[in-house]
């Protein structure tokens, strides 16, 4: 698996997505206090913190002042640390209300480690005694409780530079840490899900339970990537088409996918519409293997586009007028189904309103033939025939495991454009009437077809 990036530490994040980190509470209000006593007392003050690895320090003292206006926040070069350069002149001119300066776990690797201490702490005495015109406080982040207990001992001789000799940043709650892994990996992925490489959300929780620290949590979450592969590609896709008569009824369905994708089914939507029971049992690593595997599209079509091939179903097998076949090619469904789906030229499929004409009688018409699906389905499968791609309604697809009937099957491998892997398209129609296309019938419908399509592949057992 290539492509994927999860990062862990505050200098991998993406620039743009660090100004969105979550702040730290306990230190933006020790920051304040200090900044309260030298605004009265004036002066620098010098506030060690000590935190976990991965607990979150580097990222919440750098974006201080993405949280407190007026804070201009410096990260102090090594040089500067180790004395070669003076103090004072490396500070950048501030006109900010406070500088915040950080040193970051330096120590980590230094040789005489324990000279470093009292070298900074004079290094602040004499910064101190300059009476800078900006209130300035010291951060230094360390992974050492001892090394934190060293540096709070070397301010003995100008207890006033310490702003607090025991704090340890508090890192956000552990509720939170699934949404920031998801928020992480959406943001450095280009909106792709974590589901799409099989990490749901309770195997994330369970991580987010487990690990010590959040950065160790965002680790444990990389790890499991491909951890257990996928059967091999299958040639099947299934694609469940669903009419709508509204604007209402198009959003209903729409929600429930990226429209501009292909309308590939959105796991997140799905796993949000379910109750608090089903997300608990049902079995939903088995669900989300079936959306992958099958690459489960859930398309909605307007009800007037399939009036048009659906006009005289006498003889369902029969293929409609030239010009009505030249029309349905234009509908998304014939895009997807064909396999010339082009995301660049992805125009929404808009609501025509109450005033169109042909939307009103494709409203009136729709509930004449909703109640006849399988009818609909031969109709479709004659439509796909006469425009070049094979299709055979009521079609059964076995393997050892189970079997399914499509509604639709079709054979992509005969047109003339060429397709991929998947040659071969099951069709699943849901006629279902206007008053019934709700978010808790069509999650109910996608739960039905991945129940299904998870005992065809051998992801579940048929009971």
């Amino acid at each position: 698996m290539t492509g994927v990036d999860l990062p862990s530490r505050y200098e991998d994040l993406r620039p743009a997505f660090r100004a969105q980190l979550r702040p730290n509470r306990s230190l933006i209000d020790e920051v304040k206090k200090a900044h309260q006593r030298m605004r009265t007392s004036g002066g620098v003050r010098f506030l060690p913190v000590f935190g976990l690895s991965g607990a979150g320090k580097t990222s919440a003292a750098r974006e201080l002042a993405t949280h407190l206006p007026g804070v201009y926040v410096h990260v102090l070069p090594e040089d500067v640390v180790e004395g070669a350069v003076s103090l004072s002149s490396a500070l950048p001119e501030s006109d900010a209300d406070l500088l915040i300066v950080i040193v970051d776990q330096f120590e980590e690797g230094v040789a005489r480690r324990e000279d470093i201490p009292t070298r900074f702490v004079e290094a602040l005495s004499r910064l101190d005694r300059s009476r800078p015109t900006t209130p300035t406080l010291f951060l230094w982040l360390t992974t050492s409780r001892e090394f934190q207990a060293e540096l709070v001992a070397a301010t003995s001789r100008n207890a006033r530079l310490l702003a607090r000799g025991d704090f340890e940043l508090t890192a956000l709650p552990r509720p939170d840490w699934a949404d920031v892994i998801e928020e992480t990996f959406d943001f450095h992925n280009e909106g792709q899900e974590l589901a799409d490489f099989q990490l749901l959300r309770p195997t994330l929780d369970e991580v987010a339970r487990q690990a010590p620290t959040l950065g160790a949590a965002i680790e444990e979450t990389g790890s499991l990537f491909g951890h257990e592969p996928l059967h091999d590609l299958s040639e099947y896709q299934v694609i469940m088409l669903w009419p709508v008569t509204d604007g209402q009824r198009l959003a209903n369905v729409r929600n429930f996918t990226n429209p501009r994708a292909g309308y590939r089914l959105d796991w997140n939507a799905f796993y949000r519409a379910l109750n608090v029971k089903d997300q608990q049992q049902l079995p939903l690593d088995a669900y989300n293997k079936t959306r992958l595997y099958f690459d489960v599209r859930l398309v909605p079509i307007q009800a007037a586009d399939l009036q048009n091939v659906c006009q005289n179903l006498t003889d369902p097998d029969a293929a409609p007028a030239p010009s009505y076949l030249e029309s349905f090619t234009r509908t998304h469904l014939f895009g997807l189904v064909s396999d010339v789906w082009d995301p660049e030229a992805y125009r929404p499929m808009k609501d025509h309103g109450e005033a169109s004409t042909r939307a009103k009688a494709a409203r009136e018409w729709y509930p004449t033939v909703n109640t006849k699906p399988t009818t609909l389905g031969h109709r479709l499968a004659a439509c796909f025939t006469a425009l070049m791609l094979p299709a055979t309604a009521e079609k059964e697809v076995t393997t050892p495991h189970s079997r399914v009937v499509a509604d639709v099957l079709v054979d992509r491998a005969a047109h003339s454009e060429g397709v991929g892997d998947r040659r071969q398209v099951i069709l699943e129609l849901k006629a279902y009437a206007p008053a019934n296309t709700t978010p808790s019938v069509i999650a109910g419908q996608i739960r039905n077809t991945l129940k299904k399509h998870a005992q065809l592949a051998g992801y579940l057992a048929r009971t």
